[in-house]
């Protein structure tokens, strides 16, 4: 039964799509139930072909749900719209338009003035670490300040909830834990709800504070575990015992969901892409 506390609320969501030439339909996800509460960091991790961006793009508006309901503080979502933010995993800025005027686009969108725009944009681009850099042009950035920019974006026009399907994947390892790191001062900064889809169990406990695990084709909630971490921590928590008992969780919930031909993968592998 959804809970009227849920900020996103998924019931029993299925999406099937037709195949050509035939009667029979694919179905991506089935019987989805999921929450997320008002504030809440929750990661969806599964291995590829769970329906992971299926899933997004019904959070997102930009395709309907077979069956089922997706409530967004209590109101269906029905369409694209501005309470929600999305963070895709390549940049999607715009190329003509300088870091400021990307994140001044969903501003536009909601009709502020010239001058009010500026002034949040900067505060944005303070925010995610990129002062000084508002009037860089993309090609004049490298992919972790894109992404920052991606993100600054889709939080200026303050949306409900923040949508990021994999939005570090492209990026090399230091950066990519490095931006983590940037994700989650962002998050207690802002108390912003954040959806974030990955491959990489190793990023999937160290962001979350609930992990939901999703089966093989077609994709359901295997489980969802609490992370207990303290991520202000002075040590480096990625090394704690701790935290390979939440990786080595993931992992064993995963592992029966990975075809026998990748099956050899070692336990503390960070990332599920080849499966």
């Amino acid at each position: 039964m959804t809970s009227t506390t849920a900020k996103l609320a998924l019931t029993k969501v299925n999406k099937q799509f037709p195949i050509r030439g035939s009667q029979e339909k694919f179905t991506a996800v089935e019987d989805i139930s999921l929450e997320l509460r008002d504030g809440e960091f929750l990661v969806l991790v599964g291995p590829s072909g769970s329906g992971k961006s299926t899933l997004l793009d019904l959070l997102g508006g930009l395709s309907k749900p077979t069956s089922g309901e997706i409530l967004l503080d209590g109101k269906p979502i029905d369409g694209p719209g501005l309470d929600r933010g999305i963070v895709f995993q390549q940049y999607a800025l715009f190329p003509w338009r300088t870091a400021r005027s990307n994140i001044e686009f969903g501003l536009e969108a909601k009709g502020l003035r010239r001058k009010a725009r500026r002034e949040l944009a900067e505060q944005y681009l303070e925010l995610v670490g990129l002062t000084g850099f508002g009037d860089r042009l993309p090609h004049e950035l490298s992919g972790g300040m894109k992404q920052r920019v991606a993100i600054a974006r889709s939080l200026a026009f303050d949306p409900e909830v923040l949508l990021m399907d994999e939005p570090f994947a492209a990026l090399d390892a230091q950066t990519r834990e490095s931006l983590q790191d940037e994700l989650l001062r962002i998050w207690q900064a802002t108390g912003k709800t954040i959806l974030f889809i990955t491959h990489g169990i190793d990023e999937a406990v160290y962001l979350g504070q609930r992990v939901a695990v999703l089966t093989a084709r077609p994709g359901r909630v295997k489980a969802v575990l609490d992370v207990e971490i303290d991520r202000n921590a002075a040590e480096d928590i990625r090394s704690t015992e701790l935290f390979r008992g939440y990786r080595h969780q993931i992992w064993s919930l995963l592992q029966s969901e990975i075809a026998p031909e990748n099956a050899p993968i070692a336990s503390g592998t960070e990332r599920l892409t080849h499966v």
